[in-house]
């Protein structure tokens, strides 16, 4: 039984309805500190929208995001925007690599790291000694970020020359850049091989060791899925059809259904 002041997050029956279509309906979860959950389900099953709705991108038609920060205050988040989520500790990553590509590794993480600063505008113009604090402490915080995805030798190099790997890794460290309490990753394996897969699963249950973050991922490698998730939630169509361990999700009829089809339950 959890306790309810281990609750990080809690989406009550959001829905969001796009020129008449029901995208996402009656969508519930609630996520406690300290987990990884997995949200899956076919293509087109709304997993991505449940995303944008809760990291601000979206605004839900219906129901309620609750979220408590670091602080323990409450934040009702549905109509906040993204930049606001990012302060109070959500952060995401994206199934499409958002990078400023003509920027250098390290600024893409120092710009993660502005919601962090303490200095005015003067502090900058004048070069005070609090300007000259906060400006070691980004450049600390960006090479012990990039030190753990081992890409610091990489860190004068512009973004979009990376390999596509190591572009994802930067998404995540950027995403953690902003000091969440909640990381929401979408897809981070897509497009990897086998053996970055692998990697990225190691570094994932480290990450949320050591950052003390729940995460939240949508991913369709079931071999990463069912390796380092606690539970799953399942969507189909814009509904929860099923929600649980990893080992009952994968025997739950509605599940290979969704997935399989109609025939694979009946010769299961």
């Amino acid at each position: 039984m959890r306790n309810d002041s281990d609750l990080l997050l809690r989406a009550s029956d959001i829905s969001i309805i796009f020129g008449g279509l029901r995208a996402v309906s009656n969508f519930s979860c609630e996520l406690y500190k300290g987990e990884l959950v997995g949200l899956i389900g076919p293509n087109g099953a709304g997993k991505t929208t449940v995303f944008n709705m809760l990291s601000g991108i979206y605004t839900p038609t219906e129901g309620d995001i609750t979220f408590w920060d670091k602080k323990g205050a409450v934040h009702m988040v549905g109509k906040m925007q993204p930049y606001q989520l990012n302060k109070i500790g959500i952060s995401r990553t994206f199934q499409n690599i958002r990078l400023f590509n003509n920027l250098s590794v390290e600024d893409n993480v120092r710009i993660a790291l502005h919601s962090q600063r303490k200095v005015t505008p003067l502090d900058v113009l004048f070069r005070t000694p609090r300007f000259r604090k906060d400006e070691q402490f980004m450049t600390e915080k960006t090479d012990q970020l990039l030190s753990i995805f081992h890409i610091s030798d990489k860190k004068n190099e512009l973004a979009k020359n990376l390999p596509y790997g190591e572009q994802r890794k930067l998404e995540i460290v950027r995403a953690l850049a902003a000091n969440p309490s909640l990381l929401l990753l979408d897809e981070p394996a897509a497009g990897m091989n086998p053996q970055e897969t692998e990697e990225l699963m190691k570094l994932i249950s480290f990450i949320r060791k050591e950052f003390n973050l729940t995460i939240l991922l949508i991913e369709h490698d079931m071999h990463l899925v069912m390796g380092i998730c606690e539970r799953l939630i399942v969507l189909d169509y814009g509904r929860i059809i099923a929600a649980g361990l990893p080992e009952e999700i994968q025997k739950d009829p509605a599940v290979i259904k969704a997935y399989l089809g109609e025939e694979a339950v009946i010769n299961a």
